[in-house]
């Protein structure tokens, strides 16, 4: 039986930078989280959504300058972006915040208050390294110097050195709650991650600069003229607006603590030592569990605008289609690595895998239930290898699919569902239903109904990652909007309820028509 569980799941991305146009890394972050918020949801749980965007800080305010327009006109448009993106993605989120908006300023200001009341700010000069690209404080140990004697962050963006009024975190009061916070098992994965922040807080924590003066587009500080908060403290924060706070509301009383902050691993920092220390001086639960994924490279490279690598998410989407793009990031990544993509790896995949297996199991079979039965279902009596066929199809999508996707290792649990999507095939071949039309049409109906049942369970448990073709299937199978989530895979009863219903099968669709690479590609692949 698929398991079910009933416990609100409350799953957030990293908000976007929105100081230029979304990459397919946005994509990658966004497409996962939505695979986990409709993977629980068809578990059964209560799932609340939130992405969006990061518009304060530095960066925006000196891209807005050399533009010659206003922070809040860049923002808006970039934001605009992203949500664009999210939307042609078919990505499920129930909020997309901008920190730029009304309630936000009013949370972040609220957590700052409760910060003040605890006794953990305080006024002083700061003096260091700054990372405007990363909105980062680095000490003079983690710098390296670049090719041209420059000093570099450890993500090897520009530093400057800046001097200024600020009120600072007791960071360091927490140094020994945040270690023992790091060893619990599951709140920080992949564990490579977990034991990075802990070599990072054992070496000693500094207490943090969290505001500045030397721009204005940001939060105001309450009750300090001049001083806006520093943009990881207003960021961070966006995890609680989303759900009302600082009122009592019912979205904080059913979502909160988060159960998942997805993130890159480049913001592990900020998620696991700075924002647990916020709301443990605010006197706030702490989120379940951040995960830190691995990066998106091109063709083994790190996109970038100076090697002109960078791709639009939504060029990929138009080209090879969105549920293709979906399965083939999901697929071909060990979620939590790095990973690499190139257009001739997606055609590849999305050809071997979704069209010549998935979809031509779909389409020869609906097509001979039409073509052959006139499309009527009928009761069948079923055979042994009918039966080892389902069962072997219902152990991959009730259990190890399930449980691969629960535990985030998305590219195993997809690879446990093809291996089925596989034994189908080979069944067809081996009972050969053709031949059967002519010497045994009584058993040809038999199989075919069988890789009808087949059909259902394998879309049923696919939604979460190609959410439109899937759909699609179920829609040609007959199955109700109603009856499609996991807690209905042992449902044994659905396909007689089908017949007796006098349900049709209609000449199908084509669910994933075969993709081509462009002449040119095609000759460098």
């Amino acid at each position: 039986m698929a398991e079910t569980d009933t416990t609100p799941f409350y799953i957030t991305t990293a908000i976007s930078y929105p100081n230029g146009r979304p990459h397919i890394g946005h994509a990658y972050e966004a497409i996962a989280a939505d695979v986990i918020a409709r993977f629980q949801r068809l578990r059964g749980r209560p799932v609340r959504f939130q992405t969006g965007t990061d518009e304060h800080g530095l960066k925006m305010a000196r891209k807005a300058e050399e533009q010659g327009r206003s922070p809040r006109d860049l923002a808006d448009e970039m934001s605009a972006y992203f949500r664009e993106m999210c939307d042609a993605l078919n990505v499920s989120y129930d909020r997309f915040i901008r920190t730029s908006e009304p309630d936000h300023h009013r949370a972040s200001q609220a957590i700052w208050e409760r910060m003040a009341a605890a006794g953990d700010l305080y006024l002083d000069r700061y003096e260091g390294w700054y990372s405007v690209r990363d909105e980062a404080y680095y000490d003079e140990s983690e710098l390296s110097l670049g090719e041209g004697g420059e000093k570099l962050s450890p993500q090897g963006t520009p530093v400057e050195w800046t001097i200024e009024e600020s009120w600072f975190f007791r960071l360091s009061k927490y140094q020994d709650q945040l270690l023992e916070l790091l060893g619990t098992p599951g709140f920080l994965e992949p564990a490579s991650r977990r034991n990075e922040m802990i070599a990072f807080v054992e070496q000693g924590l500094r207490d943090l600069s969290v505001s500045r003066t030397s721009f204005d587009w940001g939060v105001p500080v309450p009750g300090s003229e001049g001083h806006v908060m520093y943009v990881w403290v207003d960021a961070l924060t966006n995890y609680l607006t989303g759900l009302g706070y600082p009122d009592d509301t019912a979205l904080m009383s059913e979502f909160w603590p988060a159960s998942l902050h997805l993130i890159g691993k480049d913001i592990v920092r900020f998620h696991t030592i700075y924002w647990p220390a916020f709301l443990m001086s605010a006197g706030l639960p702490l989120p379940d569990k951040v995960f830190g994924h691995g990066f998106l490279l091109n063709r083994g490279q790190k996109e970038s605008k100076s090697l002109g690598n960078v791709t639009d998410p939504l060029e990929l989407a138009e080209r090879f289609g969105v549920d293709a793009l979906r399965y083939f990031l999901m697929r071909e990544v060990a979620f939590g690595q790095d990973g690499s993509y190139s257009p001739e790896a997606i055609v590849l995949r999305a050809n071997a895998e979704l069209a010549n297996s998935f979809g031509n199991l779909a389409q020869r079979t609906l097509s001979m239930i039409a073509k052959n039965m006139d499309g009527r279902l009928e009761a069948f009596e079923m055979a042994d290898a009918d039966a080892d066929l389902l069962t072997t199809v219902r152990i991959a999508c009730e259990r190890e699919l399930p449980r691969e996707f629960n535990a985030l290792n998305f590219s195993t649990g997809i690879e446990a569902w093809l291996r089925t999507v596989y034994a189908c095939n080979q069944y067809v071949d081996e009972q050969a239903p053709w031949k059967l039309k002519k010497t045994d049409p009584e058993r040809m109906k038999a199989v075919l109904q069988t890789l009808f049942m087949a059909l259902r369970d394998l879309a049923i448990a696919i939604q979460p990652v190609v959410p439109e073709k899937a759909g699609a299937l179920l829609d040609q199978l007959g199955i109700p909007a109603d009856a499609r989530s996991y807690a209905v895979l042992d449902d044994r009863e659905w396909f007689n309820r089908l017949v007796t219903s006098g349900y049709t099968v209609a000449p199908p669709t084509p669910l994933f028509p075969r993709l081509e690479l462009p002449a040119e590609e095609a000759t460098n692949a």
